[in-house]
């Protein structure tokens, strides 16, 4: 049997994410969903000048969505265009328009790292928007018990060991950070506004088999499974699986530019 470091290794090597963009393309339900993910994600973008770049792209094809997406992770691989820290991000200030990810923000082992990037990087106007795991009552239940990475709500810090860019993570890092530490984010990053935090997805990435196990069922059912996922929009605080969150740059210690909406949509209490 192996090891958890030796399958830990395996994780975090280019072949790890080649296998991550057959499943996107091969899995008919998951690709379904990851299209409905992307189009929320391209709607967020602002127009206006500033390239957009996605982080941890694997196997995204996000950029069916986003024309001129600049495609990017931390490991080379034949998909993406540039091989590049999410923490150290080699980018002007004030040059880009967004910053996106998929299921990445809580791999960063420097949250306020790449936070202080996006500040930087970021024209005025210009977003982050990523869709990342959320802690729930029913998603405690999953991801402690049925998924394989770290899952600690409880953690005291924001950082996790550095070393392992694929299977290092904490699935609760997004939720600490702008749910349950949110006051410590606003007074940190006073420059990013929280536009929306969007509970989502509480059974189809399940039903999907996400990127490693075998779909649920059939890719045909998915329009049933959204129609039921839609029902339940009013408890989605305490089932949500995931979570899109928007953040606007605003001038130095500014509110957000006028015309963006307010984040009354945003999850404020904690779960």
């Amino acid at each position: 049997m192996r090891s958890t470091r030796d399958a830990n290794m395996a994780a975090d090597t280019p072949a790890a994410l080649e296998l991550r963009t057959q499943a996107l393309r091969r899995k008919l339900f998951l690709h379904r969903l990851y299209r409905e993910w992307y189009g929320q994600i391209a709607a967020d973008l602002p127009p206006g000048p500033g390239a957009v770049v996605e982080l941890g792209s694997g196997g995204s094809f996000l950029r069916e969505f986003v024309p001129n997406l600049v495609t990017s992770d931390i490991l080379p691989h034949g998909v993406v265009q540039v091989a590049l820290d999410g923490c150290r991000l080699p980018f002007p200030p004030g040059s880009l328009r967004g910053l996106v990810m998929t299921n990445v923000f809580h791999h960063f082992p420097d949250a306020r790292g790449f936070l202080a990037e996006a500040c930087r990087c970021l024209r005025p106007g210009g977003v982050v928007s990523m869709i990342e795991p959320w802690v729930t009552p029913w998603s405690r239940v999953i991801y402690r018990h049925l998924h394989h990475e770290p899952f600690e709500p409880g953690a005291t810090t924001w950082e996790h060991p550095a070393g392992h860019p694929l299977s290092g993570s904490n699935n609760a890092l997004a939720w600490i950070v702008f749910a349950r530490d949110r006051a410590g984010f606003e007074a940190g990053f006073p420059q990013l506004q929280i536009r929306a935090v969007t509970p989502l997805a509480p059974f189809r990435y399940l039903l999907a088999g996400g990127v490693s196990h075998p779909a649920l069922t059939p890719g045909w059912t998915f329009g049933f499974w959204r129609g039921v996922e839609s029902l339940l929009r009013p408890v989605l605080p305490r089932l949500a699986m995931f979570a899109r969150i928007v953040l606007v740059r605003g001038e130095d210690g500014a509110a957000v530019p006028t015309g963006f909406p307010s984040a009354t949509d945003t999850q404020r209490r904690r779960t």
